[in-house]
């Protein structure tokens, strides 16, 4: 900018008019008749970024040289680190730490493999697997593209549950060469977590490895969504006073999160489920745009096989769970449904319904979003449940754990603080993992799949 008097002035005075919040201003160099700045704006979303930067271009004798975003910063060389947990100062050290002193412990090991649970990284640590296929709303980016994704995801792991976890994004989209490539690094680690993989490539994937493998595999796309919508449903149950075994559950969208949120609240007593996708509902002898999934869907739902669109079936309904698109019901299909309806509108970041429009004709609604009450979100149940299968060296997660983390969420929120805004805790809320971690645990003893008696300590990892 010219080094002027008032230059910079109308340059802050433009980035006001603009709606920018002007956070810090710094002078970066001066030459003759110039001055660099350099400026940091708080703006609304990217695109009210752009418009901020593109009113500071219109300014007379003013060039923007660089611009940066936050986001991008923060992400800048990855955002997680390996960091040595032993000191490595003096050559004994390091010849405990390698060699000759870690031939004793692979030793060990060869003897026995069980002790890679103790002598290893095995026991704490978790891959964060993907093929990039379904990435978020981004969709099939590619593995190189789901990186950051799967970097936050082991950072989630870490702060919440304590969990050590690394991505592992493969450039494949062969599902019998993603198995076999889990299969032959699984030795490494103690639980696998796909992530992003694309229906209905993502059933069989964890089908395999949970049968193939004798350490837990988790699709979190799937079942941390429908543990999460469990806990929801069980609170907003108890809010309008109906049971399980009495609500009609029309659930849009049959991909992996909508299969999940069925199985899991039929399994904790729901009988009356329709599903619904781009073709209408699943119902018994329907044959367009079907798959192997929507055909269990078929045979095991829908039990009056209603068909129609999803305007048609959700007549009657006293739940939504939506896991599918932007604007896909309306008020005209709230005022149908059951009294007191319950609303699950969890498309991201577009809810199917927003709160504003469906409020005053539902008795609770949540969605995926951070920016309303009442938040789906998968971090509530991922990092406590691997904990806990961690903590007692489960060789799976089965339903019984699912069901016992669901329960452990929703039983944070005591029956006095339940309200229509309040039926499923914060992200936040450092409870949670503990809770969850517990009663997984517990579970996984009860029903036969843990293999250490005692927990392991917190000092442990």
């Amino acid at each position: 900018m010219n080094n002027l008097p008032g230059k910079l002035g109308e340059i802050t005075t433009t980035i006001g008019l603009a709606g920018g919040d002007i956070g810090a201003i710094d002078i970066v160099r001066v030459g003759k008749g110039y001055i660099v700045r350099d400026i940091t704006v708080n703006a609304r979303s990217e695109e009210h970024n752009i418009e901020i930067i593109d009113a500071v271009k219109t300014i007379d004798g003013v060039e923007v040289v660089h611009t940066s975003d936050r986001t991008f910063l923060m992400h800048i060389g990855g955002k997680i680190e390996t960091v040595s947990k032993v000191p490595l100062k003096t050559r004994a050290d390091l010849s405990m730490a390698y060699t000759p002193g870690v031939a004793r412990v692979c030793q060990a090991i060869h003897k026995d493999p069980e002790k890679a649970f103790t002598l290893t990284i095995k026991k704490n640590t978790v891959a964060v697997v993907s093929d990039g296929s379904a990435v978020l709303g981004l969709g099939n980016i590619g593995a190189a593209a789901a990186m950051p994704v799967m970097e936050g995801k082991a950072q989630l792991f870490k702060e919440f549950g304590g969990v050590d976890a690394f991505p592992i994004c493969l450039d494949t989209k062969d599902s019998h060469e993603i198995v076999q490539t889990v299969k032959n690094i699984a030795v490494a680690f103690g639980g696998i977590n796909l992530e992003d993989i694309s229906a209905p490539r993502c059933f069989e994937i964890e089908e395999r490895l949970a049968e193939e493998l004798d350490i837990p595999v988790f699709h979190d796309d799937q079942h941390g969504t429908a543990v999460v919508v469990l806990a929801a449903l069980i609170n907003a149950l108890k809010i309008v006073g109906k049971k399980m075994e009495d609500i009609k559950v029309v659930v849009n969208g049959i991909g992996a999160a909508g299969v999940a949120c069925s199985k899991i609240v039929m399994a904790a007593g729901v009988e009356n489920i329709v599903g619904c996708d781009t073709s209408g509902s699943i119902y018994r002898g329907r044959t367009e745009n079907m798959n192997w999934v929507k055909d269990w869907f078929a045979r095991n739902t829908n039990p009056d096989n209603e068909q129609g669109d999803i305007h048609d079936v959700i007549k009657d309904a006293d739940v939504f769970f939506g896991l599918s698109a932007p604007k896909v019901i309306g008020v005209s299909d709230l005022k149908i449904m059951a009294k007191d309806p319950i609303v699950f509108a969890m498309a991201n970041p577009d809810p199917e319904i927003y709160p504003e429009e469906a409020m005053e004709h539902v008795a609770v609604i949540a969605t995926g979003r951070s920016d309303y009450p009442n938040q789906i979100n998968n971090v509530l149940c991922f990092p406590g449940i691997f904990r806990g299968a961690l903590n007692c060296r489960a060789s799976g997660i089965n339903e019984e754990m699912k069901l016992a983390a669901a329960n452990a969420i929703a039983g944070i929120i005591k029956e006095d603080e339940l309200h229509a805004d309040y039926i499923i805790p914060s992200v936040f809320d450092k409870r949670v993992a503990k809770v969850v971690a517990k009663e997984v645990e517990k579970a996984a003893k009860e029903s036969g799949v843990s293999r250490r008696e005692t927990s392991m300590p917190a000092a442990e990892f």
